[in-house]
């Protein structure tokens, strides 16, 4: 393996072969926009790229300088999140835009260094490392996932890349290599050659410029590395939503759960089934059942929240209409959920409402979620 030839070998494979035209991109201009920059990290954590560029695009309009995120209410930040997921990462990149923010009014200037930018909520050190470079135009090292791969198989890393003492080898091997001069290019460079060319289950490798001293090249096994604990089968989860109607509107709430799953977005009603752990749809009639009845079989359950509990105790004798059962991948598991039609009359809907306000829940009611920030899994609820 030869350490000093990697980067020029890297670079002038960027400059022929990498991506040059995506809008957070800046390496041929004289000067980055860091806010840019640190948007379409956050952004990419976890998403592909076709993915994030609409999105982008539209937060970038609507909230142009950082100054404009850290000012904006939750709710705006939320619609123009919905549907990316993993949404953790839009109320620390909001929290994170108040803190840049502050930042610059007190410095005059965004945060410099990997340290900064570490504390920063959202930011961590490999986002850090290419802020730095790409947007601050200093020396920023980065080691996500696609670099991760592309070191362990040209040197042959076969320690557990989940375990510290093997990160730590890739991050001294990740900082070695980074050139003191383009550090920013470079960083590009190794997340495009892992995302085109060094891929995961189809490594190109006699497009890689690094493929000459590549070990797993050399040997034949490109796809052994990375060498990962393989995760165990996800659970499959089961939940009941309420689907409730009124004059073709809809019921809304706003979910508060203190960084929970969704929180701060808008869904449907939702009732979890507690001690089902399989991949069937929930053993349901299809025809009709009342609240009461379903309120004896499932009201037991702790994962109601309030504002769920209350609403479920204003339907005893309501009718209940199970429709098809879908089924939503999160992260750590299967999620089926059943959705359950409600058509209520103009007494119900009222007691609903004054109930709500009574514990302070916010909702609404309306057609469809227009105008809301709501997850991926409520538009397959109903039909999007």
């Amino acid at each position: 393996m030869n350490h000093h030839t990697f980067a020029p070998r890297l670079l002038t494979w960027f400059t022929s072969h990498g991506r040059h035209d995506l809008p957070w991109q800046y390496h041929h201009q004289d000067t980055a926009d860091i806010y840019a920059v640190w948007l379409s990290e956050i952004m990419l954590q976890q998403t592909q790229v076709a993915t994030v560029l609409g999105y982008f695009e539209r937060f970038i309009e609507q909230f142009p300088t950082v100054e404009d995120l850290a000012a904006a209410n939750w709710d705006s930040v939320a619609k123009l999140w919905a549907g990316l997921g993993y949404y953790a990462r839009a109320r620390n990149l909001h929290k994170g835009a108040k803190q840049v923010a502050d930042f610059i009014a007190h410095h005059g200037h965004f945060p410099q260094t990997t340290d900064e930018w570490e504390k920063i909520s959202g930011v961590g050190r490999s986002t850090a490392g290419a802020i730095v470079s790409m947007g601050v135009r200093g020396r920023g090292v980065i080691c996500d996932g696609n670099v991760k791969r592309v070191l362990t198989r040209w040197a042959g890393i076969d320690g557990d890349i989940t375990k510290s003492t093997t990160n730590k080898v890739l991050w001294s091997l990740a900082d070695t290599l980074t050139p003191t001069h383009d550090s920013g290019k470079f960083a590009q460079a190794m997340m495009d050659l892992g995302a085109t060319v060094c891929t995961r289950t189809r490594p190109d490798c006699h497009a890689c410029p690094l493929s000459d001293d590549c070990t797993a090249y050399q040997d034949g096994n490109p796809t052994a590395y990375p060498v990962k604990t393989k995760k165990s089968d996800k659970p499959h989860r089961h939940s009941l939503v309420f689907v409730l109607e009124f004059n073709d509107t809809l019921l809304w709430l706003k979910r508060n759960n203190n960084g929970g799953i969704w929180d701060g977005l808008y869904t449907l009603p939702m009732l979890m089934i507690d001690g089902i752990n399989n991949s069937t749809a929930i053993d349901l009639p299809n025809d009709l059942i009342t609240a009461k009845k379903l309120h004896e079989q499932l009201a037991n359950t702790q994962a109601l929240s309030l504002a769920e509990r209350q609403i479920f105790d204003t339907l005893p004798n309501t009718t209940l209409v199970a429709k098809k059962t879908i089924k939503h991948t999160l992260t750590h598991f299967h999620w089926h959920l059943t959705p359950i039609s409600i058509s209520i009359d103009k007494e119900l809907y009222n007691k609903i409402n004054r109930t709500l306000k009574t514990i302070h829940a916010e909702f609404t009611w309306q057609q469809d979620s227009i105008g809301l920030g709501i997850p991926k899994a409520m538009e397959k609820v109903f039909g999007k």
